[in-house]
C-alpha cells in the first residue's frame, strides 16, 4: 500500500514541477511540444528509477563526505545510457531534444530526490519514488507543452488543428513563463496553497 502511495505524493503532492518549481530549465525549454515533453518525461523516469534504486542500494556504504560526487556519477551512467539509447532508437526525437537530455545529469530533481529519498530508503520505496516523481514530471511537462503546442503552434501532436493565427508568443520563452506561472498558481490554488 505504501508502494502506490508514495507514487501517488510523487504525482500530486510532491509534484517538481509545479509543487516545488524544480527542474524548470528543461521545463520550460522542451515544453514547445507534445511529443519533446513525453520524449523528455520518458528519459527522465528512467533516469529517476535507475538511480534511486542504485542510490538505496549503495546508501549504507557511502561516506556522507562524498555521497554527493558519487550520486552524481550514478546519475551520469543512467543519463548516458538513456542518451544513447534514444540516439540509437530515436534519433529525430534526440536531436530535437538536443542538450537537454545529457543535461539531465545537473537536473535538480534528479539529485534532490537521491538525496531526500533514496539514500534514506529502501530499493522498493526508492522505485516507487523514482516512478512517481518521473510520471509528475512528465504530466507537468505535457499539461505545459499541450497549452503551448495548441495556442502557440496551432497544433497537437504536430497536427494541425485548423488555428488560423496562432498566439507565436506561446511557443517563445515569454509564453512558457507566463503559462507555467498561470499552472502554478492554479495548483496552489486548487491544492490549498497560500
Amino acid at each position: 500500500m505504501r508502494f502506490f502511495r508514495i507514487i501517488w505524493d510523487g504525482i500530486t503532492k510532491e509534484n517538481q514541477v509545479f509543487k516545488a518549481a524544480l527542474g524548470l530549465c528543461p521545463t520550460l525549454a522542451v515544453s514547445t511540444s507534445v511529443e519533446n515533453a513525453i520524449g523528455m518525461g520518458v528519459a527522465a523516469t528512467l533516469v529517476l528509477i535507475g538511480s534511486n534504486f542504485v542510490v538505496s542500494l549503495i546508501r549504507n556504504w557511502v561516506p556522507k563526505q562524498v555521497r554527493i560526487p558519487i550520486f552524481i556519477v550514478v546519475i551520469a551512467t543512467f543519463v548516458t545510457a538513456v542518451d544513447l539509447t534514444m540516439h540509437a532508437y530515436f534519433p529525430a526525437l534526440h536531436e530535437k531534444l538536443g542538450i537537454f537530455v545529457p543535461l539531465i545529469v545537473v537536473n535538480c530533481i534528479i539529485l534532490g530526490r537521491a538525496e531526500a529519498f533514496a539514500s534514506k530508503n529502501n530499493p522498493f520505496y526508492s522505485i516507487a519514488d523514482g516512478i512517481g516523481i518521473g510520471i509528475g514530471f512528465m504530466l507537468g511537462l505535457m499539461l505545459l507543452a499541450t497549452f503551448r503546442e495548441v495556442l502557440g503552434a496551432g497544433t497537437f501532436l504536430g497536427k494541425s488543428l485548423g488555428i488560423k493565427e496562432p498566439a507565436l508568443i506561446m511557443i517563445l520563452p515569454p509564453g512558457a513563463f507566463l503559462t507555467i506561472g498561470f499552472l502554478m498558481a492554479f495548483f496552489n490554488w486548487a491544492g490549498g496553497d497560500k
